[in-house]
């Protein structure tokens, strides 16, 4: 295939910014209104999303020739929105007729097969991940709103109860539908490790201008049923056998997966006395942030092998450690140890700059990240764990979202400190987005 024409043919198509979605999903709409349930009512926040990452990332199909594990993954996610083969077809001739509009007379046979021949790439590995992961568990899974806890003016702990069997690993994280905001997913870090009862314990922290957070803070209520996609991510996860003590560096509700993670290993030294040395250090703006406090200082009153550090930035008269949790974390006890970050996205990144400054291998740095472009930026920004941006950008992996970037990957490199939650910023977002 031709990547280059592909791609040099979005970028012209891009340079008409917002008409682009608007003519793709009035296309879309009125060719195939069966699919206009599958998107939220309100299309402000959604409508150049699909679009711009579709265009993405079947003009670069030569990287996703490389990634198929991503795009498989996708495909299996697209399950929660009732996906099926023929949407696929759908959405594949409303972005040809898109394209078409907008180049005119440069739409000849020749490129038409080219994007033809690129999307049928993406499309086929997608459906095949979806069928063969509907023979081994449904698109998504009900859960019952047991308890729910406002522990902080804008913090609420919830816990869930799965109608039927749900499995993840501590450090994971699930998509989650509330019934106040139909097909408006976020993500969300269980802060447990997998329980008996199969409950499920999500801190959500209400962002302002977010158009799902404020509502599982203030409106979710006990008796509510909600809906979870698949459990996704693993670099915030512990491999049994890997013998290296760890340092845990949260910020704010970042906080819930290196809980789970804490859980998983203070079950495994009750039941066999062994567990690697743990330090984890909560970083907040204002003391009264600290919503676990109790529970981490009791706990490491009791476990020989855990030690707990607070973090205040925004109170100069906090009497405890001052500062950016990230610098305080890069003048511990670092040599041969795990790090797991997992907070903000300028913490994140401020965090990964400073072990990194003091010798810290990449390696021996884990945290999560997924990619989703904005319509007029190509370059994904980061967002983390149990937060919404304002401009309410994150979002699941979301229909055809975008490849990633290498420049941002941790696999290859570390994100830039200023890699904001910006409007119009494209976003990468792991874990919790509220």
């Amino acid at each position: 295939m031709d990547t280059y024409a592909l791609q040099r043919s979005w970028d012209q198509v891009t340079r008409h910014g917002d008409q682009v979605a608007l003519y793709f999903y009035s296309h879309l709409f009125v060719s195939h209104p069966e699919v206009r349930a599958m998107f939220p009512l309100s299309m402000s926040n959604q409508r150049d999303k699909l679009v711009s990452a579709l265009g993405r990332v079947v003009s670069h199909v030569d990287q996703i020739e490389k990634d198929e594990a991503f795009l498989q993954h996708l495909g299996r996610d697209h399950r929660k929105y009732a996906v099926v083969a023929e949407h696929y077809n759908a959405v594949g001739v409303s972005l040809c007729a898109t394209l078409k509009h907008f180049l005119g007379s440069e739409w000849d046979e020749e490129l038409a097969m080219q994007w033809t021949a690129a999307y049928q790439v993406i499309a086929r590995i997608m459906v095949e991940a979806a069928d063969k992961s509907s023979d081994t568990g449904p698109g998504w899974w009900e859960a019952d709103v047991v308890a729910v806890e406002r522990r902080t003016m804008d913090l609420t702990l919830l816990r869930l109860q799965p109608r039927s069997a749900f499995q993840f690993l501590p450090g994971q994280s699930v998509s989650m539908e509330i019934p106040q905001r139909p097909q408006m997913w976020r993500y969300f870090s269980p802060a447990n490790a997998p329980r008996r009862d199969g409950s499920i314990d999500l801190h959500v922290q209400q962002i302002d201008g977010g158009q799902v957070s404020p509502t599982v803070v203030r409106t979710l209520q006990v008796g509510d049923t909600v809906k979870l996609g698949a459990p996704v991510g693993e670099r915030l996860t512990l491999r049994a056998d890997d013998p290296r003590d760890l340092l845990m560096v949260a910020g704010g509700t970042g906080l819930a997966p290196l809980l789970a993670v804490l859980e998983q290993i203070d079950n495994q030294w009750q039941r066999t006395h062994t567990a690697p040395r743990v330090h984890l250090l909560h970083g907040v703006r204002m003391a009264w942030h600290l919503y676990d406090r109790p529970r981490l200082r009791e706990l490491a009153e009791k476990r020989p092998w855990f030690e707990y550090t607070e973090v205040v930035s925004g109170d100069p008269s906090y009497p405890g450690k001052r500062g950016k949790v990230g610098t305080v974390a890069a003048r511990q006890a670092l040599d041969g140890r795990l790090a797991m970050v997992c907070g903000g996205p300028q913490m994140v990144a401020h965090t990964l700059e400073q072990l990194s400054a003091a010798g810290v291998r990449p390696d021996n740095i884990q945290y999560e990240n997924f990619y989703y472009a904005a319509a007029d930026d190509h370059t994904p920004g980061l967002a983390l764990s149990g937060q919404e941006t304002s401009s309410d950008a994150q979002q699941p992996p979301a229909r055809l979202s975008a490849l990633p970037d290498p420049r941002l990957d941790p696999g290859y490199d570390v994100p830039a400190p200023d890699a904001g939650t910006r409007r119009g910023q494209g976003l990468r977002i792991p874990r919790s987005a509220g």
